[in-house]
């Protein structure tokens, strides 16, 4: 059987912690910035941690 190859795209999104959880960036901070709020853009700015229920997965794409 081949090897499963990891997800290119998730490699580069994703961040692990020290505590092996993983860290990911927010969305819908790309573009039409003028309609958002300052407020609503600052709190986009931060990176936030991955739900729980979507830790394995993550964790199967990255891995190599």
């Amino acid at each position: 059987m081949p090897k499963m190859k990891s997800d290119s795209g998730a490699k580069k999104r994703f961040k692990r912690t020290g505590t092996g959880k993983y860290k990911r960036h927010k969305a819908f901070r790309s573009h039409i910035l003028s309609t958002k709020s300052s407020k609503r853009k600052r709190h986009l700015r931060k990176p936030t941690l991955v739900f729980k229920s979507e830790q394995k997965k993550i964790e199967t794409m990255t891995q190599s």
